[in-house]
C-alpha cells in the first residue's frame, strides 16, 4: 500500500492518502484510493478504478466509481499517453484527460492537460528529481511539479499549491 500526507491551500487540513493497486492480469489493474482529513476525522474522497495498460502505446485507460465529500458519488473514466521526447525515456511530453460524471448524468467535469516531465536520476548522491510543466486545457492554468524522492510540491497560476510526503 503506498500511504501519504498532504497538505495544501484547498483545506488547510493535514490529510492522509492511501492507495493500493491489486493486479488483475500483466496490464490492468484495480487501483483504490482513500483520503482522511485529520481536521475532521472523517475519509473526504474514496475512488475505486480499472486501469488498463496499453504497453504499445504507452497509454492507459481507467474507468471507476470516486467519492468526494463535496460532489458526493461520480463516475470517472481518464486516459493518458506519454511520448517520449528523448531516447532514455527521461524526458517526456504527456497528453491527459477525464471526465466525471455525477450519477444522474446530468453534471459533467471535463479535465484535460499536455504536459513535459523531465526526471533527473542521481541529481546529487542519492537524490532523485522530476520537473513538470503543463498546461491544464480547460481551465486554462499552466502548472507546475517538483517531486525531490518522497517530496512533491504542486502549484499552479492561479495560486493553488499542495505538498505531499510519500511515507
Amino acid at each position: 500500500m503506498e500511504t501519504s500526507l498532504r497538505y495544501g491551500e484547498d483545506s488547510k487540513a493535514l490529510r492522509i492518502h492511501a492507495k493500493e493497486k491489486i493486479r488483475i492480469d500483466s496490464n490492468t489493474f484495480f487501483q483504490v484510493h482513500g483520503e482522511l482529513d485529520t481536521k475532521l476525522g472523517q475519509p473526504t474522497s474514496l475512488s475505486g478504478l480499472i486501469r488498463h495498460f496499453y504497453p504499445h502505446l504507452s497509454a492507459t485507460l481507467g474507468v471507476g466509481l470516486r467519492y468526494d465529500r463535496r460532489d458526493k458519488l461520480r463516475y470517472t473514466v481518464s486516459a493518458k499517453k506519454t511520448f517520449p521526447v528523448t531516447i532514455d525515456g527521461l524526458l517526456n511530453f504527456k497528453i491527459k484527460g477525464g471526465c466525471d460524471v455525477d450519477k444522474e448524468f446530468k453534471e459533467r467535469k471535463s479535465r484535460g492537460a499536455a504536459e513535459f516531465s523531465w526526471s533527473v536520476f542521481n541529481f546529487q548522491k542519492d537524490q532523485d528529481v522530476r520537473f513538470r510543466i503543463g498546461y491544464e486545457i480547460l481551465e486554462q492554468v499552466p502548472y507546475l511539479q517538483i517531486r525531490e524522492n518522497n517530496w512533491t510540491v504542486n502549484a499552479d497560476y492561479k495560486g493553488r499549491w499542495n505538498v505531499r510526503y510519500d511515507l
